[in-house]
């Protein structure tokens, strides 16, 4: 019995340790909520809160309209112990400022909780043809969040339509490049579809990420996987 009753003991301790350890949520002053979302990232049935804002800091000197400048985002991961919030996890690399692109006000940032995962989505105009689309997606193991999706899409309104995207956790990489013109005359590129796997050497904390900061060789290319 007592066998039995020891990792389960260990269990409550370390877990009690854990939570003490981390640091109470408030919100800083000046920062303003963008959205928020709940779920269990951990399968410990219990639902964690993701909270993004606007910081008080500006990402550049873009402003669309007096007082309507370009901030900084942050985003937080906060567990709830003893019905007070505690900071788990804190990031500030991956989310695009306020003020992206050519047209912010039609900004998407889409953030969801499934299957134990973190997804964060988000899409802008980058001038009135253009559109970029980045989702993301991490998971909770090995003690870490760790990036296990990275989809891209860059696409204009009559000329392309270009996907890049990595599963991490099976290496399956996919590139569906598709070309088109709104001009009779102009000669169209060839699209292509091409499906690989590439294994990374080492996994990808959420910590630190940063888009386009990693790259390896597309076989039969002479180019980059950029992601």
């Amino acid at each position: 019995m007592m066998k039995k009753l020891f990792p389960c003991i260990a269990l409550l301790t370390i877990t009690g340790f854990y939570a003490q350890n981390l640091k109470n949520f408030s919100v800083p002053k000046e920062y303003k909520k963008v959205t928020e979302v709940k779920g269990d990232l951990d399968k410990d049935g219990k639902d964690e809160t993701v909270l993004v804002f606007d910081t008080d800091k500006t990402a550049s000197d873009y402003e669309r309209a007096p007082g309507k400048k370009d901030y900084k985002r942050v985003f937080y991961i906060l567990k709830n112990e003893q019905n007070q919030l505690k900071i788990w996890k804190e990031n500030s690399t991956l989310l695009y400022s306020s003020g992206m692109g050519f047209y912010p006000d039609d900004n998407i940032l889409n953030i969801q909780i499934k299957n134990n995962c973190l997804t964060v989505e988000q899409n802008f105009f980058s001038n009135s043809r253009h559109t970029q689309t980045s989702k993301h997606t991490f998971r909770f193991q090995n003690g870490d969040f760790y990036l296990i999706g990275s989809y891209d899409n860059f696409a204009d309104t009559c000329e392309f339509d270009i996907t890049h995207e990595i599963n991490l956790s099976t290496g399956k990489v996919i590139l569906d490049r598709e070309y088109s013109s709104c001009d009779d005359d102009r000669k169209v590129p060839e699209n292509m579809y091409k499906e690989f796997i590439h294994k990374l050497k080492a996994p990808i904390k959420m910590e630190g990420f940063k888009m386009g900061e990693h790259r390896f060789k597309i076989p039969g290319l002479k180019e980059d996987f950029v992601f």
